[in-house]
């Protein structure tokens, strides 16, 4: 029984146990395409899919990465699994939760930071003041730039949790509306709520894709 609207968030379980985190992992068990026919449908949208995201975040990261859009093509197909998986019903949307959002952001803005600090310092340090800034607001530039660089990873995981949660909840208040409605506000309330999980599988690609285009735009600046 539901004590509040949030508890559809709630990741604990009956034996005390999380066991709805095992969903995060659900993905890697659909996604394996050896045992499959091929070719097929769902392969060539991938594969598609694949070749579109590589070109654009090579356009993006730049020729000298090598191997560096395989990496966000696989954080954008993790998140988006993840993102589409909590539409269903009865499984938990894991994205929704700062602990998924920030294990993702934090990590990759760490490892960004330290090579680029570590192997490039004139150039990180020269992004700390933009081109053509008075010397009198060159101290003020420095310290915008740093707080902006040190917020990045709260500002990529709280723009995907808050997506998620937004959706859910409007959608947790019609379910819950729709016990008790009559019957003339019902098929209101459910053509509604269709309209919302159209708009609910946009957002789980536009926020997979904004993640990882954001990832690649700050490892291209390293």
């Amino acid at each position: 029984m539901m004590t509040d609207l949030f508890s559809t968030f709630d990741p604990a379980t009956s034996i005390h146990i999380s066991s709805n985190w095992l969903s995060t992992f659900l993905g890697f068990i659909v996604l394996p395409l050896s045992f499959w026919i091929m070719p097929n449908r769902i392969n060539m949208l991938l594969t598609k899919m694949t070749m579109k995201l590589h070109e654009e975040f090579k356009l993006l990261i730049g020729s000298s990465s090598k191997g560096s859009t395989l990496l966000m093509i696989s954080l954008f197909m993790f998140i988006l699994t993840n993102n589409a998986m909590g539409l269903l019903p009865y499984i938990f949307t894991s994205s929704s939760h700062l602990t998924f959002t920030m294990t993702l952001a934090l990590p990759m803005w760490l490892s960004i930071m330290l090579y680029g600090w570590i192997n490039h310092t004139n150039h990180m340090l020269a992004h700390l003041v933009p081109t053509g800034t008075p010397p009198v607001l060159m101290p003020f530039m420095v310290m915008i730039e740093t707080i902006s660089n040190l917020i990045r990873p709260g500002s990529l995981a709280v723009r995907l949790t808050a997506n998620m949660i937004a959706g859910h909840l409007l959608m947790s208040l019609l379910g819950n509306n729709s016990v008790e409605a009559s019957t003339t506000i019902l098929p209101f309330i459910i053509f509604t709520q269709m309209i919302l999980m159209m708009f609910e599988m946009a957002v789980a690609i536009i926020q997979a894709y904004v993640f990882s285009v954001l990832s690649t735009l700050y490892a291209s600046e390293v």
